[in-house]
């Protein structure tokens, strides 16, 4: 049995092989920065004001 492969890689491939890897690249930060930004927004959450813009002062007791 013959086990012959034949490959043939013209530049249009290899431009598409660099296009899917930039892709995927992009793709993950752009993930992980919406993820950072949901457990950030979790943690560091903005201080409730009351109706004269003033700070609430319960956490502070």
């Amino acid at each position: 049995m013959i086990n012959t492969i034949f490959l043939y890689l013209d530049p249009g491939s290899g431009s598409y092989l660099i296009q899917a890897i930039i892709a995927a690249v992009l793709g993950a930060l752009f993930y992980f920065k919406s993820f950072w930004w949901k457990v950030k927004a979790f943690f560091f959450r903005p201080k409730k004001k009351d109706e004269n813009g003033h700070e609430d002062a319960q956490g502070d007791i």
